[in-house]
């Protein structure tokens, strides 16, 4: 048991590459293994598994309680005394003070394994935002549950079952959204959730200790009435105590900065509580329509920050492609992987500590696409549902080879693409909409029909189509931030910088996405996140009391890559490879005839599919590397 659990251990070395522990208990046959990643007490009294004081409770944690000084405050005076100075022990000292509802009392980004001797319970949580991952699942009789998907696989019980459900949601999203997992039976643990797993009984009971749902819904139904100065106040203390608390670290620390609103806002905030420059980090590209790099710069020599820059050259940016599938260890297709594995790396060479910007464009409405479905919405209500009811069936009567022969002459230039059916029939899909959250699905959709391209599978349902789990907003706009809060944030955004950086062994934080500010961000009005139809109106105005609004008002670039130029030109046969269609056929996963025509149209410069064929792609990739 020891050794395998050491095993699991190991296979995620890069996210804790300074030591190494364990703790079993043979006669209940469970064993806790960790990985450190040194950053608060550098000693051994901060070596994990942990046990606490009382001997009661053990754990092995990935994270950080960032109010870890202010509890150990509050449970000293409580008569708690602690050996060493780590946020660990303090977690371990709340335990045994308030139960397992003292996670309720942690600020920070955290998955945890908490195991109760008294009650021979195991405990597994995850912070209220889902920063860090936590997978877990029973293999047999067997439970098993990791940061990473490789540390399950390392268990000789793991059962390594494609799950074909969630492969279809893959290209659906590019991501797979929680609680599913590549694999049949491993799950994703949702944040702001204690899985409660009894010894005896063998029973896992999820709870959730933080309910987004209702933060939404309270701070909606009693927003703040100050004026728009008053609430700038308020929220520029309040992010500069959440960035505060994200600076304690005894490593070196620095920040991502791409000069945009977000990422400039938390460099401003550390630099002005900083008396050292602040070492900021970002990486530029040849292709202009990409490259931020020169308003980072401009944005750094304003606040004085210690900056490095990378220009990347597109070779380096290829040489990143073959790695992608063990650093996210799932399929993901996000192209913006690329650049954030740049510049993790390029940051780890100076700092052990980054912190981002992440969660801005959800928090305070930053995204034109709420803008856009807002407008299109009240046009398409203005269109009786009976007419648009008729539409759509005049559409879809016609057999869709029918309308692709009747629109080939349209095909390659026409305003319908290379597929004028598939084009056709999405319409079609959308128009009887009664709700418009059904729209926006369609509308953040990549595969439109998933299920046709994934043999055997069935799409199961997900927080964006589950709409009985929905809060009630009071605007458009409202909900779709809400449902990216619950899907795109942490099953995209967060995943692509956590494995990106805990690749190498670095570790970022997220001020915007301490629950304090994620709370206040839903008491604000709309008019002061949207305002002359901009997004993040109330931010931008807390950033302009630091940085200039010249050197940020700019058109929006995508941190990305030229993935569909690449992919007719140096990925070209790595592409082919992967998508022969001999192996198509004998791998089964994928209705080849529907990959090789679109992959024949995207070689042909008759479409853009670099979306749908990356998603097949790293696919393909991650289960070659298997």
């Amino acid at each position: 048991m020891s050794a395998i659990a050491l095993a699991m251990a190991d296979a995620a070395r890069h996210r804790g590459p300074d030591a190494g522990g364990l703790w079993t208990d043979p006669r209940r046959g469970l064993a806790l293994a960790h990985r450190r990643l040194a950053i608060l007490d550098l000693s051994d009294a901060g070596a994990q598994p942990m046990t606490s004081a009382c001997g009661r409770y053990v754990i092995t944690y990935n994270g950080e309680v960032y109010n870890f000084g202010q509890l150990r405050t509050e449970l000293s005076a409580c008569g708690h005394t602690f050996r060493g100075t780590s946020d660990t022990e303090v977690m371990l000292a709340g335990f045994t003070r308030w139960g397992v509802a003292a996670v309720e009392r942690f600020n920070g980004m955290f998955a945890f394994a908490l195991w109760d001797t008294e009650q021979r319970r195991l405990h597994l949580a995850r912070d209220r935002m889902g920063e860090k991952p936590l997978y877990w699942g029973w293999q047999g009789d067997t439970l098993l549950f990791g940061s990473e998907l490789k540390q399950l696989r390392a268990h000789p019980a793991f059962r390594a079952e494609v799950n074909r459900d969630a492969l279809a949601l893959l290209l659906r999203h590019n991501y797979i959204p929680g609680p599913y997992s590549i694999y049949e039976g491993i799950y994703k643990l949702p944040p702001a959730t204690i899985l409660t797993v009894d010894a005896d009984a063998g029973s896992g009971r999820p709870r959730v200790y933080w309910d987004l749902r209702a933060v939404a819904e309270a701070g909606t139904a009693m927003p703040l009435t100050a004026d728009a100065e008053e609430l700038a106040d308020t929220l520029e203390s309040l992010l500069s105590h959440a960035v505060g608390l994200r600076m304690a670290a005894d490593v070196p620390l620095g920040a991502f900065l791409s000069g945009g609103v977000d990422s400039s806002l938390v460099v401003a905030l550390m630099q002005q509580q900083s008396s050292r420059p602040i070492r900021t980090f970002t990486i530029g590209f040849s292709q202009r329509e990409y490259d931020e790099a020169p308003f980072a710069a401009a944005v750094a020599r304003h606040l004085g920050t210690d900056h490095t820059q990378l220009t990347v050259t597109p070779r380096q940016m290829l040489d990143v492609v073959p790695r992608l599938p063990v650093l996210y260890d799932e399929p993901f297709s996000d192209p913006s992987q690329i650049p954030t594995a740049i510049v993790s790396a390029l940051a780890r060479e100076q700092v052990t500590v980054v912190l981002t910007g992440d969660g801005g464009d959800e928090l305070f409405a930053g995204y034109r696409r709420y803008r856009r479905m807002a407008d299109a919405w009240r046009r398409l209500e203005r269109v009786p549902h009976l007419l648009r009811r008729m539409i759509s069936r005049l559409i879809t009567t016609p057999s869709r080879s029918a309308w692709d022969a009747l629109l080939t002459p349209l095909r390659a230039r026409g305003p319908l693409g290379p597929e004028p059916s598939a084009r056709l029939h999405d319409i079609a899909a959308v128009l009887p909409a009664r709700r418009p959250e059904p729209v926006y699905h369609a509308l953040v959709s990549h595969w439109r029909r998933p299920c046709a391209v994934v043999l055997g599978s069935s799409e199961p349902p997900t927080r964006l189509t589950t709409a009985e789990d929905w809060p009630d907003l009071p605007t458009l706009q409202d909900t779709l931030s809400w449902l990216d809060m619950v899907t795109y944030l942490p099953d995209d955004i967060l995943v692509k910088t956590d494995r990106a950086a805990m690749g190498v062994g670095l570790e970022g934080r997220t001020p915007l996405l301490d629950h304090r500010v994620v709370e206040l961000a839903w008491r604000l009005p709309l008019d002061v996140r949207i305002r002359n139809g901009q997004g993040k109106w109330l931010l931008r105005r807390v950033l302009d009391r630091h940085v200039p609004r010249g050197l940020i008002d700019r058109p929006k670039r995508g941190f990305g890559a030229p993935i569909g130029d690449w992919l007719r030109g140096p990925l070209r046969d790595w592409a082919e490879a992967l998508l022969d269609e001999p192996r198509l056929r004998r791998e089964g996963f994928f209705a080849p005839q529907v990959i090789r025509r679109r992959w024949a149209q995207h070689r042909a410069g008759q479409a853009n599919w670099s979306g749908h064929l990356w998603d097949v792609l790293m696919f393909q990739s991650w289960l070659e590397s298997r």
